[in-house]
């Protein structure tokens, strides 16, 4: 009696196991985690700074005019009235901007400010002599020159790129999903100072040397265009190598002169150009875009 107690005991427990089983919910399927490969992605605003070197060019013109009637005065020959110069010098700043992804093309626009060391100098003189009595038109106070006499003045000038900066637009390539390669144009702008020393010469006694110093600076709008490449080091840091023309139009500096005592002034008219040659490195803000499998 006894065993078939326990056998029907053991029975229930089998039965009873088996109904709570079929009540449980079958075990979910999990699939394996997904599997991600990072993308370069060039979207996003960025940040950087820069330094390298330029190579400008100044073509300057120099006027004469009377500084008590305004009349225009007519340099005799063998006055220099034209030059043109280096002005080069080392260039630093920063810049910021945002570029815009479509497959191997990468659309951008970019701004940067510039400090300049960029500098150069040359001089101008309108000079007369006794062989052809022109002094007067040079130093109007004089009327004649005796034999051998000589008069006349000089214009030295020093012109110094104080700043500038661009807004230009970027088209690029991919070469590798890391490597851009674009073109850039737009809008420069830059300040230029200019300084004159105008001195007058004189082997007549008792005029001797006179001399004056002024300066004047301005601001100009012109244009930029160049190439560059630029490389990923990270998701969001890169690199770039750049080159810009820039071309800042023709101004006027001056009038320099040695009135009240010599009524004689004179203004300048340059043209500047620039090569500039400069590395960057730039963060770029916007995190990486995933690709998934």
């Amino acid at each position: 009696m006894k065993r078939v107690v326990i056998g029907m005991a053991a029975a229930m427990s089998l039965f009873a196991t088996g109904a709570l089983a079929a009540d449980l919910a079958a075990r979910p399927y999990v699939k394996a985690p997904v599997m991600v490969d990072p993308v370069w992605s060039w979207t996003g605003f960025y940040v950087g700074g820069n330094g390298g070197y330029s190579w400008g060019r100044s073509r300057s013109d120099a006027s004469y005019f009377n500084s008590a009637t305004g009349a225009p005065i007519a340099p005799p020959a063998g006055s220099i009235t034209n030059a043109s110069f280096d002005m080069n010098g080392g260039i630093a700043g920063g810049q910021a901007g945002y570029n815009w992804q479509r497959a191997n093309w990468v659309f951008g626009i970019e701004g940067d400010l510039q400090w300049s060391g960029e500098k150069g100098s040359t001089a101008f003189s309108c000079v007369g002599t006794a062989a052809a009595p022109v002094a007067g038109p040079c130093l109007p106070t004089f009327t004649f020159l005796p034999p051998g006499g000589l008069a006349g003045t000089t214009l030295a000038i020093d012109q110094k790129l104080q700043w500038f900066g661009t807004v230009r637009g970027r088209v690029g390539i991919l070469a590798t999903p890391k490597v851009l390669f674009y073109g850039t144009g737009g809008l420069a702008f830059g300040e230029i100072k200019t300084t004159g020393t105008m001195s007058s010469f004189s082997t007549v006694a008792p005029f001797g040397p006179i001399s004056s110093v002024g300066a004047t600076s301005t601001t100009r709008v012109g244009w930029t265009a160049g190439v560059g490449v630029e490389g990923k080091i990270t998701q969001n840091w890169s690199a770039k190598l750049e080159y810009l023309y820039m071309d800042l139009g023709r101004f006027s500096s001056g009038p320099f002169t040695l009135s009240p005592a010599l009524p004689i002034s004179a203004n300048v008219s340059s043209h500047f150009t620039d090569h500039i040659l400069r590395a960057g490195i730039n963060y770029q803000f916007a995190g990486p875009v995933v690709a998934k499998y």
